[in-house]
């Protein structure tokens, strides 16, 4: 169902090296515009901070000046500005804050501090409609992989409480690494999605971290992928080693099948354990075609409805800060202040700045 009516907010996404403009009313996208950054980054295998931040500042306004014009709306016309404030890149979200704070005071309009993982979660509205609350969400990033509670998205009265998180590398910072080892671009994620629809899943048996019993007592909904990371790294320098060809398709099916099985198992226990039956997957990992395909398969089999936003929703955007920014709104929530900061190590439950 089509949201026509509600408020219209601009959101500002800085986090890492996307620089998001999204424009909403209500449930109803209007514009998405982003610029990357990812190409400056490419040649050093990762996300250097200061390019980042250097890049936000260089777009912010063209970028701002496309979403309105994709909108075809007027700045003076929405009515609140939503702004990434955490986590992320203390640079680069000190950037999009500054920008965010301008444009609140210089429009007189009230300014959300909002969290980037739950925006990660609220944008799913904006394709499927309201979130059932409460459900499960599984955040799959280059940053993080948490499992939360969702009762209110906008973490009003313990709204989002988390289950889990990594205790390491992330899932997408696995398949960076990943990636870099069988000579794959950066970013890695698409790459080894691509290479491993040519390879075998089963011709390897990796690690499935945090996954035996042991473990089961103190992390049972918590994520660790150093140890698979790891294990690959050591097959592919022990083929190297004798001389044998690596089969590169083969080891990105295996790895990729090793991350998914992980992720889907644990975020479907956390699901059970509530008596929860829908469960919301974000962030750029969830963009992966086989997390999506084995979520929907063994979600299927226990009644368990999964949602998953279209792979250009999953990736950082502004469309996602400005979604939860109108649900702000909608909710009558407090704004902001403006001396609001910026913090990269902001926790996932703190979901709009006071």
């Amino acid at each position: 169902m089509e949201h026509t009516d509600g408020p219209l907010v601009l959101g500002i996404e800085t986090s890492c090296d996307e620089t998001g403009i999204g424009i909403v009313r209500g449930r109803t996208l209007l514009a998405d515009a982003v610029a990357s950054s990812v190409e400056e980054h490419a040649r050093f295998g990762g996300v250097v901070p200061e390019v980042a931040s250097r890049a936000h500042l260089e777009v912010m306004v063209p970028t701002i000046e496309r979403a309105c014009e994709t909108a075809g709306v007027a700045l003076h016309e929405v009515d609140a500005i939503s702004v990434t404030h955490g986590p992320g890149l203390a640079g680069a979200l000190l950037v999009g804050v500054a920008a965010a704070k301008a444009l609140a005071l210089g429009l007189g309009k009230p300014l959300y501090g909002v969290n980037h993982l739950a925006s990660h979660v609220a944008v799913d509205q904006l394709e499927h409609g309201a979130l059932p609350e409460p459900c499960v969400a599984m955040l799959v990033s280059g940053g993080h992989s948490s499992l939360l509670r969702v009762a209110d998205v906008t973490g009003h009265d313990d709204g989002i409480v988390s289950m889990g998180s990594t205790i390491d590398d992330a899932a997408g910072e696995a398949f960076d690494k990943v990636a870099r080892l069988l000579g794959l671009p950066f970013p890695g994620g698409p790459h080894v999605d691509r290479v491993a629809r040519e390879g075998d899943s089963v011709a390897i048996d990796f690690p499935r971290g945090l996954t035996a019993r042991k473990d089961l007592e103190r992390h049972r909904f918590d994520f660790s992928f150093s140890g698979l990371k790891t294990a690959v790294a050591r097959w592919v320098d022990t083929r190297e080693r004798s001389g044998e060809p690596v089969p590169v398709a083969d080891v990105a099916a295996s790895f990729q099948e090793a991350v998914c099985d992980v992720l889907v198992r644990k975020a479907l226990d956390a699901a059970a354990s509530e008596g929860i039956d829908d469960l919301l997957i974000g962030g750029g990992v969830a963009a992966n075609s086989r997390l999506r395909a084995l979520a929907e398969s063994r979600a299927e089999t226990l009644g368990i409805r999964v949602r998953v936003p279209r792979p250009g929703l999953c990736t950082d955007n502004g469309a996602m800060v400005a979604a939860l920014g109108a649900e702000m709104v909608a909710r009558g929530r407090t704004p902001s202040s403006l001396d609001l900061p910026a913090d990269s190590s902001l926790p996932v439950t703190d979901v709009l700045a006071g």
